[in-house]
C-alpha cells in the first residue's frame, strides 16, 4: 500500500470511529467536532469557522441546531458588538467530556497491533505531517481539555 492509499483510508477509518461515537451520544459528527473544539474555551463565530473549516452559513446552522439542543449558547462580546461568542453550556461540557473520553478511547485502540516503539514512531511521524500543513486542533489529546473560558 502506498502513502495516499494508507492516509486516506486511515482518514476513513478514524472518521468512522468518530462517526460511531457521536452517534452513540446523540450527535452527529459535526456537533461532536464542535463541542470538542469548545471544550477549550469559547470561541467568536469567525475564529470558529476557520477553525472547523466551515463557511459561514454552514457553521450558522450547525451552531442553531446545536444551540436548539440546548448544548452551546450565543453571547454577545464585549469588545464587539457585531461579534458572537459561542460556548458550551454545562449540559454541552458534560455530553462532551463523555464523547471526547469515549471518542479517544476507540481511537487510541485503533493501532492495538502495534508494538510500543513502534506507537511512538507512527504518533511522531503523523504529529508532523499535521504540524507542517497546519491542521488546527480540532479534537484535543485526552489528558488536555481544561474547560477554561475566555473573553472577547
Amino acid at each position: 500500500m502506498g502513502i495516499v492509499g494508507a492516509l486516506v483510508r486511515a482518514a476513513f477509518l478514524v472518521d468512522a470511529v468518530y462517526v460511531e461515537s457521536a452517534r452513540d451520544h446523540g450527535l452527529t459528527p459535526q456537533q461532536g467536532q464542535l463541542l470538542c473544539v469548545l471544550m477549550g474555551r469559547s470561541y467568536v463565530m469567525g475564529e470558529l469557522g476557520s477553525i472547523l473549516r466551515l463557511a459561514k452559513s454552514s457553521l450558522t446552522g450547525l451552531v442553531d441546531r446545536t444551540e436548539r439542543n440546548g448544548l452551546v449558547r450565543r453571547e454577545s462580546c464585549a469588545g464587539d458588538a457585531r461579534a458572537v461568542l459561542v460556548g458550551l453550556t454545562p449540559e454541552g461540557a458534560m455530553l462532551a467530556e463523555g464523547f471526547h473520553a469515549e471518542t479517544c478511547r476507540r481511537i487510541e485502540a485503533l493501532p492495538d497491533g502495534l508494538a510500543p516503539g513502534e506507537r511512538e514512531v507512527l504518533t511522531e511521524l503523523l504529529g508532523r505531517v499535521v504540524l507542517d500543513n497546519k491542521v488546527p486542533e480540532v479534537f484535543g489529546e485526552p489528558d488536555e481539555g481544561s474547560c477554561a473560558g475566555r473573553s472577547c
